[in-house]
């Protein structure tokens, strides 16, 4: 779950911190507005290879109920959606589609598991959360540094490494991954403080356990560092979930911005990774399912 403020270049409107919010507060639906139908051409469309498991981020599509969403991306030709919180998660299940990435035992960003003030809250929420994710049979729960708040780097992995292993034997038992997400603090979420992969790695090894690793967001990481494929191929051991976005802007991943999509899934492919890919850019051509069916077409290696 990567929650974005309307920064330089992003699309304005609801936001993953918007969807956060209501998430926080027990209710991740974001409301069935207008939508676009399904075209026919979505259901005639060839299958996917499956080589790789695609899936959406709830936030991205808010002109679409839960419902609405689902249909789309059963249309498409796949069965999965992040970022959706339990009271959603019937609707996800009446439709047949996974909850890819569940969230809402998360306070916000900006107060995670670097902070030690913070981890009696997270230790008991993420008790209660994990519970939830594996009574419904899902699998993966995000989770966030939070800011520096003038912490030390090395400081803030120790906090976090502490306050993780707190609920880490619960998620072993119950079979729940904890996932950290990567996020830029250059123009997204000034001061966050796992914006690094390296940071993110160096955690995710300090608690060496196959129950706790990183979402690596592509788009993100551009801002960051670059050296995406290098990365995937040095530390993909440690990458439990992807997400996609285009640079700059984090909208459409076509051949208007920067990154080259289908080679860096290639190389996802081709490490064994077998978790999912989730399309996690705003859509900004009048179209967004054709946008969202053009995604996972150049996704799909």
């Amino acid at each position: 779950m990567s929650i974005h403020s309307n920064g330089p270049g992003s699309a304005p409107g609801f936001t993953r911190r918007d969807a956060l919010r209501l998430a926080v507060a027990g209710s991740v639906g974001l409301g069935a507005a207008a939508v676009l139908p399904a075209r026919a051409a979505d259901t005639a469309a060839s299958p996917l290879k499956g080589n790789l498991k695609h899936a959406v981020a709830r936030w991205t599509f808010p002109q679409q109920s839960v419902a609405q969403l689902c249909q789309t991306v059963r249309d498409i030709g796949f069965a999965a959606i992040d970022l959706v919180g339990p009271k959603d998660w019937p609707t996800l299940k009446a439709h047949g589609v996974y909850s890819s990435m569940c969230n809402g035992a998360e306070i916000s960003l900006e107060k995670g598991f670097a902070d030690r003030r913070f981890h009696d809250e997270l230790v008991a929420r993420y008790t209660r959360h994990i519970d939830l994710v594996a009574d419904a049979g899902y699998r993966n729960l995000i989770c966030f540094s939070g800011n520096r708040n003038g912490m030390d780097p090395q400081q803030g992995i120790a906090h976090a490494e502490a306050g993780l292993k707190r609920i880490l034997g619960h998620a072993e038992k119950r079979g729940v991954v904890l996932v950290m997400e990567l996020l830029n603090s250059r123009v997204d979420h000034p001061d966050y403080l796992c914006d690094h992969s390296a940071w993110g790695v160096e955690l995710c090894q300090r608690i060496g356990s196959a129950h706790f690793g990183l979402l690596y967001d592509i788009y993100h990481m551009q801002i960051m560092e670059g050296d995406i494929i290098a990365t995937i191929g040095r530390h993909h051991a440690c990458f439990k979930h992807y997400h996609t976005a285009g640079v700059p802007g984090r909208h459409e991943i076509g051949d208007q911005q920067e990154l080259q999509y289908p080679a860096i899934c290639r190389a996802i492919r081709d490490t064994g990774f077998d978790g999912y890919l989730a399309q996690e850019f705003t859509p900004a051509a009048p179209d967004p399912v054709g946008s969202l069916r053009e995604a996972i077409r150049l996704c799909d290696v």
